[in-house]
């Protein structure tokens, strides 16, 4: 049963349950882009960030990744297990793009031998910066173990979706997760995957189909999340 709202961010809130253990997250339609200086409504981005986020997070959890999914209760909510977030953004990058492409100077879609893996210290007042490992060591944001773990499962999640995406004619060019504590401090993966946190790009076109859409006002945002969950069920269907 959903009980108090105990936390509200740009594009969730979440409630507590019967449960101690156990959170109902509610997926909104708001939208933000530079650290919530840009502001704005994409009509049913919720429902579509749901049910795409589940449905990715099951694929994972088949490949042997752990999630804090429990299950789907409606077209925009979700049982999750209760997580103490690690405040870092764990950013996996395909191919140059967005901030990476603008702070070296080089152009959008170059393609990498190997996949990049930064950390963002997930702080908004300071407006999520890049940090290093020794740094991350040195606020006691993770330890050492953790570190690694989070990075092996950060590539063997590039993995699995690189693959899927390309599966539905999409490029994963790069994509942002986040991970959590349980109770018994293991790590699994949590928040959300879906186009407010990655990059896709159409395969032969090149189109952007995901949130830069809005950061770019390049318009046809509702169309491009759209695209993206039905060539994402026509490929699970087939």
């Amino acid at each position: 049963m959903k009980k108090e709202m105990i936390y509200e961010g740009k594009a969730k809130k979440v409630y507590a349950t019967d449960d101690p253990e156990q959170l109902i997250v509610v997926y909104k339609d708001d939208a933000t882009a530079f650290n919530g200086l840009k502001k704005g409504t994409i009509a049913g981005k919720g429902i579509i960030n749901n049910r795409m986020s589940n449905a990715l997070m099951q694929r994972l959890e088949k490949a042997g990744i752990p999630t804090h999914l429990i299950k789907e209760l409606s077209e925009r909510e979700t049982l999750v297990k209760r997580v103490e977030i690690v405040p870092l953004e764990v950013i996996v990058r395909n191919r140059s793009a967005g901030s990476f492409a603008k702070r070296y100077g080089v152009e959008e879609g170059m393609v990498f031998d190997e996949p990049t893996v930064e950390f963002s210290y997930k702080n908004d007042a300071l407006g999520d910066p890049l940090i290093v490992r020794s740094h991350v060591l040195a606020l006691k944001l993770a330890d050492q173990a953790e570190l690694a773990q989070i990075e092996s499962m950060a590539l063997r999640i590039n993995e699995v979706l690189r693959a899927f995406w390309a599966s539905c004619g999409i490029i994963l060019v790069d994509f942002k997760l986040e991970f959590g504590r349980l109770k018994d401090g293991s790590l699994v993966l949590a928040d959300e995957i879906s186009p407010d946190t990655s990059r896709l790009w159409d395969s032969v076109t090149h189109e952007k189909l995901d949130k830069d859409r809005f950061r770019r006002d390049l318009g046809g945002v509702e169309a491009a999340y759209a695209e993206v969950m039905r060539r994402m069920r026509e490929q699970n269907e087939a």
